[in-house]
């Protein structure tokens, strides 16, 4: 396998396991990697960050020890990791893992970070403090909603791709739009510099929407049964409010239950719709990504494990 790996007329296989929230990736990157002697790196935004369990779905501690395992819980929950900081760490990990003669398998759903990884982002324009906060200060009197309708009329492409509750997203699109006095989505098309030096196996789960909606009802369901809510009790008083991660999906929702906004039923609902929605948003962005091997199941089903094994050696 090292010898495929390192055949000096052809550049380094890099797996890439794509797909939406609960539909296997983690399964599915394991079986590789145990089969091909790899290294996954996380590219779940959230997972990034220290402390935070229940609500994110790592890989377990036994998985993390059988296969090593980076980019995750190595980030403090006040700081806020970009896309671009996401891709200079990832670029420099796969170098590493590929010169250690293993295969680097990048797993995860954060597509706006994958896409930095593997096509490069925009030299975007400085940030401004004094607009950023004036933005914050907005979403928090008027709501969200409100920056999202800003962005909208700057660059509805944008608006389309990123979601109204993610406000720090939110406030940078329309940061980049006002400084650059163009579109987003258009600076993204110019200047990128593309990942180098792989090849390129994009492996993508694509199970029926039903099954998924299920599977993604039973996951929220799980995590509130395993203590969601007193985890995020636990954030809250470690980290305050203004953690970055509690503005996930499933913290949301376990927070708005600890200040009494809603109660444990009401935010599992919303936990389980919030996520429906956000499966939805995943398969529409990375349907745009180029030559995707789909695969029509989970990740954790044989035949599907079979099939990306398939294809994963016959592209080694």
């Amino acid at each position: 396998m090292e010898r495929a790996l390192k055949l000096p007329h052809r550049e380094p296989l890099l797996v890439v396991v794509l797909g939406p929230t609960a539909s296997g990736k983690t399964a599915l990157a394991l079986t590789i990697a145990r089969r091909f002697d790899g290294e996954i790196v996380n590219c779940d935004s959230v997972a990034m960050y220290r402390d935070f369990e229940i609500g994110t779905a790592k890989p377990s501690a036994a998985e993390r020890a059988e296969v090593p395992h980076h980019l995750l819980d190595l980030v403090d929950p006040m700081a806020d990791v970009t896309a671009g900081e996401y891709a200079r760490q990832a670029r420099q990990v796969l170098g590493q893992i590929a010169q250690r003669g293993h295969l680097p398998i990048v797993s995860g759903g954060t597509g706006l970070y994958l896409r930095a990884l593997l096509e490069g982002l925009f030299p975007g324009p400085q940030r401004s403090a004094e607009l950023r906060n004036r933005l914050r200060q907005r979403a928090a009197v008027s709501g969200p909603e409100r920056l999202h309708r800003i962005l909208r009329r700057l660059d509805s492409s944008a608006a389309e791709r990123i979601h109204a509750n993610d406000v720090p997203k939110v406030i940078r699109a329309i940061e980049v739009c006002l400084a650059a006095r163009q579109p987003m989505t258009q600076l993204w098309r110019e200047g990128r510099e593309p990942l180098r030096g792989f090849r390129m196996l994009r492996l993508g789960l694509n199970p029926a929407r039903e099954a998924l909606y299920a599977r993604i009802n039973l996951r929220a369901e799980r995590m509130f049964e395993q203590g969601l809510i007193a985890e995020t009790e636990q954030l809250r008083k470690k980290y305050g409010d203004d953690a970055r991660p509690l503005t996930s999906l499933g913290y949301q929702q376990a927070l708005q239950v600890l200040r009494g906004e809603i109660d444990r039923k009401q935010a599992l609902v919303a936990a389980q719709q919030a996520h429906r929605n956000y499966a939805k948003r995943q398969m529409t962005w990375f349907r745009r990504e180029p030559e995707v091997h789909w695969l029509a199941g989970f990740g954790d089903d044989q035949a599907i494990q079979s099939e990306a094994v398939g294809a994963v050696r016959q592209a080694i």
